[in-house]
């Protein structure tokens, strides 16, 4: 884990070198500070004369301006280091996001993705910048002030070390007890964001239902949840502070005494007030240290659950990938399902598709009708390789679809999802996004194609009128067909509408279906509908019933083959045909 996350470091390995550089020099500079302070004190208390005092005094002034100094660099570079390590990570978790198929974020929640992303992200940034610097500071001065405290003062030095083995095993002991709840908190966030997430995007229901109360309820007792946890966590990790300076305060009460009495019993003989002065210096300095090190400690139990949790995401292997020398052109829309099942998992018992067999020659228009839950979106997800086939092949203009580059066999693909979804920008970028090269007339065209040109015109703005998040200044019957227009401006071989137009009219869905003949012909059309009005027109009807194909063919034919679509259609209808 530790080697992939310094993969992320990159163009920012200078800064963090130079940290540690700056760092030493500082380090080096802050311990012989009381060496000298030890010198001049017993100077001092010989008579020495006031030029060498001076002389000394700016030393000491000196060596603390560069010590200064030192720090100051130091510090800047660890900031730039762990900022742009942090949008390094970050950039890598979204760019790995980028290639999973549905299959990969099926493993991870949305709100466990946004919390890797951001929290996780933000507490691994701190635990490098903290290592860089203080994690590097603190165990050198830690260990520099050790040997100059036995150089000051010999064997005394000697209960400086003692408490160490102490303090580890106390830090040991106090990091298996806090684990388990940082672990626990992390899984509890990500359950938090999940609520806040679906409660922002429910916002009318929740409204429409008056259960703002309710959630506000269950969001409180989720944060205090979270609360209590944190709390138990950070009880725990606080015993280091008291532990450490019990030791600490301990050992320089004995040094203060025992050295008092070296120096009086002996006059100065074995150790002088300079030297116990240094003494105490030392044992500050180690004592700051030993905290900082607490501090660091502290702060990498919290982020390694984080790090866990960012490996997962970079560690997953995408279960769709384009192959090596994969073909880069699509000869026709045409496709064939051959003895074809699909499963979500491996461990699924039951298959989601089962024996699809299908033939759908290049330009057709292709219904499919089938209730909640028989595998209509499944079926079609599997043309652009949203999900790979579990048994038999699909075939993309008599090609399998797993032998196309994946790039070219989704540009050749249109899908407007069921959950049709704009983006925050203007009208015109968000059509752009199926062609980014599109020209305003190409744009017109695909908005009078899709039934959107007129209210579109009928903004103040026009085409540069701006979109809230998800879409939320427009109708649900609006949203779907920019979204449909969005799929047009690709020009794609094949054109799949998932239940992409239930928002609109009836006279629209009609005219839209209409436009699709005159204007693209060759594109063959898939359309997957609720109303018996969108499919019945359609060169071939599919019915599906339990992720199996129970009847095939055109609207005239099913109403005396097809039991599901006869219902269907006279439920719809009364069963008149002129309806």
């Amino acid at each position: 884990m530790i080697k992939r996350l310094l993969g992320c470091v990159r163009e920012y390995k200078l800064p963090s070198i130079l940290t540690l550089i700056f760092i030493i020099f500082e380090v080096i500079i802050e311990v012989f500070i009381p060496f000298i302070t030890a010198d001049l004190v017993n100077s001092i208390k010989a008579g020495a004369e006031m030029r060498e005092l001076l002389l000394t005094g700016a030393l000491l002034v000196c060596m603390a301006l560069v010590s200064l100094t030192c720090g100051g660099v130091a510090g800047f570079t660890c900031a730039k280091a762990s900022a742009g390590f942090a949008k390094n990570l970050r950039g890598d978790l979204f760019r790995k996001i980028q290639t999973y198929s549905f299959e990969n974020v099926d493993n991870f929640s949305t709100a466990s993705l946004v919390t890797r992303l951001t929290t996780d992200v933000g507490n691994v940034q701190m635990s490098y910048m903290m290592i860089i610097r203080t994690a590097i500071r603190s165990p050198l001065m830690f260990i520099f002030s050790i040997i100059m405290a036995y150089v000051m003062g010999g064997a005394l030095a000697t209960t400086f070390v003692v408490v160490v083995p102490v303090l580890i095993t106390g830090l040991l002991l106090v990091a298996r007890k806090a684990m388990p709840a940082f672990r626990r908190v992390f899984k509890k966030y990500d359950r938090l964001n999940e609520s806040i997430e679906e409660n922002v995007r429910g916002m009318r229901v929740v409204k429409g239902f008056s259960r703002e109360d309710y959630e506000r309820k269950r969001f409180g007792e989720a944060s205090e949840d979270i609360a209590g946890d944190f709390t138990r966590a950070e009880r725990i990790v606080a015993c280091n502070t008291p532990l450490m300076q019990v030791c600490l305060y301990f050992n320089m009460v004995f040094v203060l005494t025992f050295g008092s009495y070296l120096i009086i019993s002996g006059t100065g003989s074995n150790i002088d007030v300079g030297q116990l002065s240094a003494m105490l210096t030392y044992g500050m300095q180690i004592l700051i240290s030993l905290m900082m090190l607490s501090m660091i400690y502290v702060i990498l139990t919290i982020s390694a659950e984080s790090i866990k949790r960012i490996c997962e995401v970079l560690g997953e292997e995408p279960t769709i990938t384009s192959p090596e020398g994969g073909k880069t052109e699509v000869k026709d829309g045409s496709i064939d399902f051959n003895s074809v099942s699909f499963k979500y998992s491996a461990k699924a018992k039951k298959n989601a598709l089962s024996g699809i067999d299908l033939h759908i020659p290049t330009g057709a228009t292709v219904g499919i009708i089938g209730g909640t839950g028989s595998s209509k979106t499944t079926l079609v997800q599997l043309i652009p390789r949203l999900y790979d086939v579990t048994e038999g092949t699909v075939k993309v203009g008599g090609t399998d679809v797993r032998e196309y580059d994946l790039r070219t066999l989704r540009d050749s693909v249109s899908m407007v999802l069921q959950k049709n979804l704009l983006f925050s920008g203007t009208i015109k970028e968000n059509l752009r996004w199926g062609n980014p090269n599109a020209t305003d007339e190409e744009m017109i065209e695909a908005c009078r194609l899709a039934q959107a040109h007129d209210f579109v015109s009928s903004f103040p703005e026009g085409y540069d009128t701006f979109i809230e998040q998800g879409g939320t200044n427009v109708s649900g019957g609006q949203k779907q067909r920019l979204c449909i227009a969005r799929a047009l401006l690709k020009k794609p071989k094949i054109l799949i509408l998932d239940d992409s137009t239930s928002a609109v009219d009836t006279r629209t869905d009609a005219l839209i279906r209409e436009g699709f003949k005159k204007f693209i012909p060759e594109t063959t059309k898939i359309i997957i509908a609720q109303r018996i009005a969108s499919v019945q027109d359609a060169d071939i009807i599919i019915v599906l019933d339990k992720g199996e194909i129970s009847a095939v063919g055109k609207h005239s034919e099913l109403l005396t083959s097809s039991e599901i679509y006869r219902e269907v259609y006279e439920q719809q209808t009364g069963g008149s045909d002129n309806e």
